[in-house]
């Protein structure tokens, strides 16, 4: 009977990959680059990337068309917008992006039979917790930001409710603009440098969250719901930024801790961001690295694309 059973989950898991046909929105931001990374070294072929020159997400007619036409299987969302302090003036545009087209996607979805993995952001919670946050824990989130993208879980789970929801946070990569390359940037320009120090949360390498997204598409079951993930590990923001200079090399800058009373800006962010990653852990088998670790490979790569 064990043996059957494993028969069973091996053939269903073989069956899914040789008829996946996956979009992946997003695709020049930073976890869209990696996705495409993970994808095309392990399923090439199989994959469609879309970023807004390619498909307008707040155009349902042409996400449905889009979707249809290409006889999509599983969507990765990965399409947002995430000025965080922008987003207090600018509310209709980040409105638009991860609330309306995460609704135009999920219509898409259901009427092609598709199912969605949404990426979405501690920025939910409002940061007063002192224990990692669990998906189980009440939303609360503080800025429109967090709002919306509060709001597009909603409607992503009112309109499909057998889809992928995965928390993550603190992200960056060696693609785009993050907080990784603008303190190498500062560290390099300036003689002293003040950073948050009242804010904790965990650095996430945008590879990392890629392939626990791959291991939730080709996993033998289906397993929709909310997961958190995050690397491994907690830091503030000057903890954070004293290990990129570190592992950098940069030593010519003095960075200084600071509060985020010393840095106003127009966007609340959550003093306390840590997410419980229990789940995600147990659900998939997956094992995840701790921050520096995955910190030390993006600055080698980021060394290495500055060298050429």
């Amino acid at each position: 009977r064990i043996f059957l059973k494993f028969a069973v989950i091996k053939y269903t898991y073989t069956y899914n990959l040789l008829t996946m046909k996956i979009l992946i929105t997003g695709c020049n931001g930073q976890l869209g680059t990696e996705m495409r990374n993970v994808l095309e070294d392990k399923m090439p072929g199989k994959t469609i990337y879309t970023d807004v020159a390619e498909l307008d997400l707040t155009d349902a007619d042409a996400v449905k068309s889009f979707v249809a036409a290409n006889d999509i299987t599983h969507i990765v969302n990965c399409a947002a917008y995430t000025a965080v302090d922008k987003a207090e003036t600018d509310q209709g545009l980040c409105s638009r992006i991860n609330v309306d087209a995460v609704k135009n996607l999920a219509d898409a979805a259901y009427e092609q039979g598709a199912k969605v993995i949404h990426v979405s952001t501690d920025y939910v919670f409002d940061g007063t917790g002192h224990s990692p946050y669990k998906e189980s824990d009440a939303v609360h989130p503080v800025s429109h930001y967090g709002v919306t993208k509060r709001q597009g879980e909603a409607t992503l789970l009112a309109l499909l409710p057998e889809s992928v929801i995965v928390r993550t946070a603190w992200l960056y990569s060696p693609y785009g603009n993050n907080f990784v390359k603008t303190m190498r940037r500062l560290g390099r320009e300036r003689s002293e440098l003040g950073v948050v120090a009242d804010q904790v949360g965990t650095p996430t390498a945008a590879r990392d969250l890629a392939d626990a997204i791959y291991a939730i598409l080709t996993a033998p079951q289906w397993m929709p719901g909310i997961y958190h993930f995050t690397d491994e590990g907690a830091a503030s923001w000057y903890d954070f930024t004293k290990a990129i200079h570190r592992i950098s090399g940069i030593k010519g800058c003095n960075v200084k801790p600071i509060t985020t009373a010393d840095y106003p800006t127009p966007a609340t962010r959550p003093a306390y961001s840590i997410l419980d990653k229990s789940k995600i852990k147990k659900t998939f088998g997956i094992t995840i690295p701790h921050w520096e670790e995955s910190l030390v490979k993006c600055i080698e790569t980021l060394d290495e694309m500055e060298s050429k």
